[in-house]
């Protein structure tokens, strides 16, 4: 449980570092007002807030998230969180129902671009004739 609440506060961090230090970041975030929380089935989570170009979070739930992510546990919950196959893994959690999405499923794409911003530049090989 300790290293999913740790992720889950970590994640406003390192958005924040990146909406700070990444102009294309700060544009995708800076008219948006969304508010919405990650979760374990049991109630464990932290909720955000993003508004006027930062994110924020909060220790707990808030009554009228926009969406949440709900996992059924707090270690699957760090598992598809931390994958590094970020997208797969949501993909794989949600058809294993270990993910649950509620909410309004615009804002979770949304939500799903920003997150892109935390992913390492794709290296391409000078060998690699698919990237041309």
């Amino acid at each position: 449980m300790l290293k999913f609440k740790f992720l889950l506060w970590a994640l406003a961090q390192m958005l924040q570092r990146k909406i700070k230090n990444n102009p294309d970041c700060a544009h995708y975030v800076e008219a948006k007002r969304l508010a919405f929380q990650i979760r374990t089935a049991s109630g464990a989570g932290r909720h955000y807030v993003i508004e006027n170009g930062a994110i924020r979070s909060f220790a707990g739930l808030t009554p009228n998230p926009q969406f949440t992510l709900s996992f059924t546990t707090a270690a699957k919950g760090f598992e598809i969180l931390s994958a590094k196959d970020a997208q797969a893994a949501f993909i794989r959690g949600v058809g294993s129902e270990d993910l649950t999405i509620s909410g309004d499923f615009r804002e979770v794409m949304w939500f799903q671009g920003l997150t892109a911003f935390l992913q390492p530049p794709k290296v391409i090989s000078p060998y690699d004739r698919t990237a041309f």
